[in-house]
């Protein structure tokens, strides 16, 4: 092969650096050592080599505690993997920061919710819950409202409370939109208004309902105190009215909410002789509440002592200003006791309620709420149910809440039997499978099928709330957490006839706050007390509270054989202040120390068997034994014990009054001096009684 010339050489070489690479090849063009750009290029990196770290030093270590911070704050930390390079973050650039401002909370939520939601791994959440709130919590767990705040606080987070479904609230997206939607505006006719009867506990609602229905449904209620829900439907000059009796105790707040949602006009009953009282109060918040229209009924003005201006003073005093002074509130002056200005109050209903006029749609499927709900003993579960919109008729299949069923009977307010109920009439209905709730709403729907599916659907939902609820963490998990020894509980099982007493219950127990004890309600039922309700009590160490509901045989027999305490009640606000006075008793007792005698030290005498005796002169009062002795020498406290021993002569007493000398053994080997003072106190044990 011919030579090649050296003087082609710069020319090939150019040549190669500028054509493409040959395949597998990186593509870098081979540097001449002696190159000078070169060589100070390899010195730059061999530099650079020397300064770099590798993973686990401290540089690295820092670098990494800042991303993980950023992380705790909030802020997602990505480190940008060089192409070619080894994804060294002492290599890397600026960490890229993502904020995330705010999260969206609609209730509780498990740990892995709410780390999903936050953008977090969930060993983050579990870690912060340890380590800052002391929780100890599993990935399923959940988190209350408050706790959800504390987190994102600390990541740096802020919480948007969005509005969703309480505990337990179940959906009806599974319903056809013709139960649920409006009705036809071309089928709607006139129905009877609903009234619901309001106001504070004795101030004579249910009298005034009795006498507008000529009949005595007050002898029926324990103490002549409503305690449930009764809904009744009148007749006044060829027109219906429907009407719902509200109880007035403190007790029943949720009650009074319940039947101010359902109506068209609340007849607020005030008496002319007490005026304005709490429960007064509470009944207008939750007519406004409800957005519903407020009729005064100033009832017993027949007594001497009524005064109605000064109850009309009390009304517009909180925005109720009669209408006879300018305002806009129908008020109605009455006597319930002896029927005097009732036809007047009855035809201002309709004047009210005309304004609104109130219709709803008869042709439609039925759609109602429940009133009230009991176990009848001859009949099966039962509910009192306001139909609010379509007919309901004998055999329906219907939807209530989480219990289903079809309509086998059903009564109006006397007890006829009815074959079918349109809108605003109140009926007692049977054959459902279980006792509903409370509030809970009913649809009717085609077939028995379709109700089968949309109830074992909300069931197994519910189901599936109450385990999360089971094991949810709160603000008050901790305090009791933090207050852990110092509290009791006293826990009860509570057993009524109907689901609106035990609520009210419950809530009144509930509301019970001391800082030393607390109601724990382990389980509230409707029904007789039976067997498993005994082994529960007797496996918690709780009580059985009845309301208006017996005991079976057997859970009776279980009871006494377990010493199981059963207590029975008919009246609500007695339930409570023995609940109280059972609380009271369960409180530590407080002790305090009675000042009895001083004695000053005259001589000090040193016994090989009781250590240094104080010769003593009693000055004031006396001085006994076994007793707190506080020792003060130039009036400091030196010492705070027992009298072990107290001695006149050679003889051991209980006693030594003033002006006489004695001898006192402490339950130290005190060196005493002349002229040191004893008091002696003894301690008061009192038992704390009241709640």
């Amino acid at each position: 092969k011919p030579k090649r010339d050296e003087k082609d050489k710069p020319e090939e070489e150019a040549a190669a650096a500028d054509a493409p690479p040959a395949p597998g090849k990186s593509g870098k063009r081979r540097k001449d050592k002696r190159d000078d750009a070169y060589r100070d290029a390899e010195a730059a990196k061999k530099a650079k080599e020397k300064e770099r770290l590798p993973s686990g030093s401290k540089r690295y270590d820092a670098i990494k505690q800042k991303s993980t911070a950023q992380v705790r704050k909030g802020q997602k930390t990505t480190f940008i993997k060089k192409r070619g390079g080894k994804g060294d973050p002492a290599d890397a650039p600026a960490p890229v920061i993502e904020h995330k401002k705010s999260i969206k909370v609609a209730g509780p939520m498990t740990v892995k919710e709410l780390a999903h939601e936050m953008g977090l791994k969930t060993s983050e959440i579990i870690m912060f819950l340890m380590k800052d709130l002391n929780l100890m919590v599993t990935v399923n767990q959940t988190l209350d409202v408050d706790i959800i705040k504390l987190a994102a606080a600390s990541f740096n987070m802020e919480t948007e409370e969005v509005k969703g479904a309480k505990p337990g609230a179940l959906a009806d997206d599974q319903l056809p939109e013709e139960l649920i939607g409006p009705a036809s505006a071309e089928n709607l006719q006139p129905r009877p208004p609903v009234v619901t009867i309001m106001g504070h506990v004795d101030h004579g609602k249910t009298k005034l309902l009795d006498t507008i229905r000529h009949t005595n449904v007050i002898d029926t209620e324990s103490g002549g105190i409503t305690q449930h829900i009764g809904a009744y439907q009148i007749t006044h000059q060829g027109r219906l009215i429907t009407f719902l009796d509200t109880p007035g105790h403190e007790s029943f707040t949720a009650l009074r909410a319940r039947g101010a949602k359902v109506t068209d006009l609340a007849v607020l009953v005030v008496a002319a002789d007490d005026g304005v009282m709490p429960q007064t109060i509470e009944a207008i918040d939750h007519a406004r509440d409800a957005n519903v229209p407020i009729l005064v009924a100033l009832n017993k003005i027949d007594k001497p002592q009524a005064n109605p201006d000064r109850v009309k003073q009390q009304l517009s005093e909180k925005g109720l200003q009669p209408e006879e002074w300018g305002g806009d509130t129908v008020t109605v002056a009455i006597s319930a006791k002896f029927n005097k200005n009732i036809d007047e109050l009855l035809d201002m209903i309709f004047l009210v309620t005309d304004i609104s006029e109130p219709k709803a749609d008869p042709t439609r499927k039925a759609l109602g709420t429940v009133i009230e709900a009991e176990m009848d003993k001859g009949k099966g579960p039962c509910a009192t149910v306001l139909v609010q919109e379509g007919t309901l008729y004998v055999g329906d299949f219907v939807v209530v809440g989480l219990t289903k069923g079809r309509v086998r009977s059903m009564e109006n307010d006397r007890g006829e039997s009815l074959p079918m109920a349109g809108p605003s009439t109140p009926v007692r209905l049977y054959g459902l499978d279980s006792v509903p709730e409370a509030g809970d709403q009913l649809f009717v729907l085609e077939d028995e099928k379709t109700v089968r599916e949309i109830v074992d659907s909300r069931r197994q939902k519910d189901r599936e709330e109450k385990l999360r609820y089971e094991s949810r963490v709160s603000l008050d998990d901790l305090f009791s957490r933090i207050q852990d020894g110092r509290i009791s509980e006293f826990k009860v099982i509570i057993k009524g006839d109907v689901q609106g007493s035990i609520e009210a219950i419950t809530q009144a127990l509930e509301g019970i706050k001391h800082e030393e004890v607390r109601v724990n309600v382990i389980r509230s039922d409707v029904g007789e007390v039976k067997e498993t309700d005994v082994m529960l009590a007797a496996a918690a160490d709780a009580v059985i509270l009845t309301f208006h509901t017996g005991v079976n045989p057997a859970a009776h027999a279980m009871a006494a054989h377990e010493r199981v305490d059963i207590r029975h009640y008919d009246i609500i606000y007695k339930l409570i202040d023995d609940v109280k006075a059972a609380m009271a008793g369960m409180l530590a007792p407080q002790f305090h120390e009675e000042y009895k005698g001083r004695a000053e030290v005259r001589q000090v005498f040193a016994s090989s068997k009781f250590g240094n005796i104080a010769g003593c002169y009693v000055e004031d009062g006396e001085m006994l034994g076994n007793t707190v002795a506080r020792v003060l020498r130039r009036d400091k406290e030196i010492y705070k014990g027992k009298i072990l021993s107290l001695r006149r002569f050679k003889d051991q007493v209980k006693t030594v009054a003033q002006g006489y000398e004695c001898g006192i053994v402490l339950d130290t080997n005190l060196e005493f001096e002349e002229g040191d003072k004893i008091e002696c106190y003894q301690v008061i044990e009192t038992r704390r009684d009241t709640i």
